[in-house]
């Protein structure tokens, strides 16, 4: 009897295997993330452009999601939200580094501009 009732569970389960189908872009919302995060070090651009698509693409796929959670397998739910979770990190990480950027160049630009003012200001008398 046990038998019987272990393998109609497993008949089962192989059943919903075969329906359910994976999220439309769910590994390329994974790997957006994850290259989001690589590339965050490339003057924060790049990983700001592939995070802003890894979100955009992860909030559609989880909305599909939310509207039929059967037609789904959950391994590509799980890789869904991995993905949204590493392009929210890499852009983060990217808008730092950008901000970062832009504090270094206005620096550099303030010491050369006030040493060209004094040397011109020195030219002159």
């Amino acid at each position: 009897m046990e038998e019987q009732q272990v393998t109609e569970t497993q008949n089962q389960q192989s059943f919903n295997n075969q329906t359910q189908q994976n999220l439309p872009n769910a590994t390329g919302v994974l790997v957006l993330g994850i290259l989001s995060i690589v590339f965050c070090f490339c003057y924060g651009i790049i990983g700001i452009t592939l995070g802003i698509i890894g979100l955009v693409m992860a909030k559609k796929a989880l909305k599909l999601y939310l509207a039929a959670p059967d037609s789904y397998t959950e391994i590509s739910y799980k890789n869904v939200k991995a993905g949204r979770i590493c392009a929210i990190v890499g852009l983060c990480l990217s808008s730092v580094y950008v901000v970062i950027g832009i504090i270094y160049i206005a620096f550099f630009a303030a010491v050369i501009g006030g040493g060209l003012l004094q040397a011109l200001g020195e030219f002159q008398l």
